[in-house]
């Protein structure tokens, strides 16, 4: 079964500061975007992997086994062009992720490919358990429940021309490629997220994310 992971890293990622974009800013030793990419390139059940960059990028990425594609204007439509150009390759399955998540795990990546044996969509979470409030003009206006709510993380697997036409299909804005998923009827499961499963945000996430590198060794 041919599975390909679609890496989105056509964003700027300004909070993050810095020079360039969070994804060519030095983590450990190396490009955010290497470290991203290595999880995906050592994971045994990965074919195939394309990277959707920014036009200003196109030359950044020098390995010839890493397929690319222009980005868009919107997230929906980077990971729009980046399906159009894998379809050549017609996967059975994809992992869609966020180039700013460097800390993939392998087991998660194996826990999203063994989820899509049985659902058509697979994405990884981790269950709210702060308190939470809904805010305006900076008070508390009220107390949200927590029962039932997640927080999102990538990859997000699903079948691969199932998402490829719901992509084709989806209307205005979505916060990720579940959204996009759910709007076209498609079951996805959540399995467990990792808390090491970072997505490097903002400049301080840098220093936390080094951390994690440095306690896995």
């Amino acid at each position: 079964m041919s599975i390909a992971a679609l890496i989105v890293a056509a964003g700027r990622g300004t909070r993050a500061g810095g020079n360039d974009p969070k994804q060519w800013q030095m983590l450990a030793g190396k490009r955010v975007i290497d470290h991203t990419l290595n999880a995906f390139k050592q994971h045994r059940n990965i074919d195939t992997i394309l990277v959707v960059l920014h036009p200003e990028d196109q030359n950044r990425l020098t390995d010839p086994t890493i397929k690319t594609a222009l980005g868009g204007a919107t997230r929906n439509q980077s990971v729009y062009n980046g399906l159009r150009a894998l379809r050549a390759a017609a996967p059975k399955q994809v992992l869609i992720h966020d180039v700013a998540r460097p800390l993939i795990s392998e087991k998660c990546i194996t826990d999203v490919i063994e989820a899509l044996q049985t659902h058509s969509g697979a994405a990884p979470a981790l269950p709210i358990t702060d308190a939470l409030w809904r805010g305006q003009d900076g008070l508390v206006d009220e107390t949200v429940a927590r029962e039932n709510l997640f927080r999102a993380q990538t990859p997000q697997g699903f079948d691969f021309e199932s998402i490829f036409q719901a992509h084709a299909q989806a209307c205005g804005a979505a916060a990720d490629d579940v959204e996009v998923a759910m709007q076209a009827g498609l079951s996805v499961k959540i399995i467990s997220g990792h808390e090491e499963n970072i997505k490097i945000t903002i400049p301080e996430d840098f220093e936390r994310a080094s951390k994690i590198m440095k306690d896995r060794r």
